[in-house]
């Protein structure tokens, strides 16, 4: 059974868009993905996305997609959302993902835009109706054209937020404009998907974050979001701006690479990355280990 819930927070506030742990052979680490799973819930998330762009998902089969979701469903489904990322460019593809994602018992889908084909919005309104319909459970819509090619405009976000399973959005549009305009018009729960646009985002109207960050700082995000909640801006605006070195930090280069990298600085499972990604660099590593003291973060 899935947490508890609310029309404002279906997936809670803090999310952490995991990464898939491998071995060293680059096949899929079950047991590494329960532990760093239950790690990330013990530190403060209230759901994790699986199978998303930090998990690896060009890279990774339906059969691991189902294998990663059973396994991390089985850790912390009792303590946190779990919620599959099901989306490809490919409409009948996502649909038997998302009823694969439900049989493995995922509590909600992540239905990105379809990238490289770029279609027109009835395209993209049509493909993430079918995929909702395709299943019973809730849909986060993900917003990222800088990977995808095409947005979601405001009217179809507000169409697709009649539709009674598609609940929420995760904005990595980077446009504040649009997503205050967005978010007053679509109902949707509102979801920032760039780690350090969550505090303006909440500012106008935003519940929450699926971060990447997340995997090494999510008490503070906690703090934050809740600190806004309660009232206290000064207080968010204080924790906002001490983790901007983890915020720039973590995305110098591909943000799964490093977010591996500090994984594997903190003794936690994450393992190689699958080609065309690339482990970071000594050098890499060295500007990471200062991006993230500078963070107030201790390896």
């Amino acid at each position: 059974m899935a947490p508890t819930s609310t029309p404002q927070t279906p997936f809670g506030r803090v999310l952490t868009a995991m990464v898939t742990p491998f071995t060293a052979d680059g096949g899929l680490d079950l047991d590494g993905a329960q532990r760093l799973a239950a790690h990330l819930v013990d530190s403060g998330n209230d759901g994790l996305v699986v199978n998303g762009t930090t998990g690896e998902s060009p890279t990774t089969s339906d059969s691991d997609k189902a294998q990663l979701v059973r396994a991390v469903v089985e850790a912390v489904g009792d303590r946190a959302h779990v919620v599959a990322g099901v989306g490809t460019n490919d409409t009948r593809h996502s649909a038997e993902l998302a009823r694969q994602a439900e049989a493995a018992g995922a509590h909600g889908l992540l239905v990105v835009t379809p990238y490289y084909s770029k279609p027109p919005q009835e395209g993209l309104y049509r493909h993430t109706v079918h995929i909702a319909d395709s299943t019973g459970l809730p849909v986060m819509l993900y917003d990222i054209p800088g990977r995808s090619g095409v947005p979601f405009s405001h009217e179809t976000l507000v169409r697709l937020g009649e539709h009674p399973r598609i609940v929420a959005n995760k904005d990595a549009k980077g446009d504040l404009g649009a997503a205050a305009w967005a978010i007053a018009r679509s109902g949707l729960a509102w979801y920032s998907g760039d780690d350090i646009l969550t505090l303006p985002l909440l500012s106008v109207g935003a519940v929450g974050v699926v971060s990447v960050v997340g995997h090494l700082v999510a008490p503070e995000l906690r703090t934050m979001i809740d600190a806004f909640a309660a009232g206290d801006t000064a207080k968010a605006v204080a924790v906002h701006q001490s983790l901007l070195p983890v915020f720039s930090g973590m995305f110098r280069t591909q943000g799964v690479i490093l977010t591996k990298a500090a994984l594997e600085l903190q003794q936690l499972p994450g393992g190689p990355l699958r080609l065309p990604l690339v482990g970071a660099t000594p050098e890499e590593i060295a500007q990471l280990k200062e991006d993230l003291a500078a963070g107030g973060v201790h390896l």
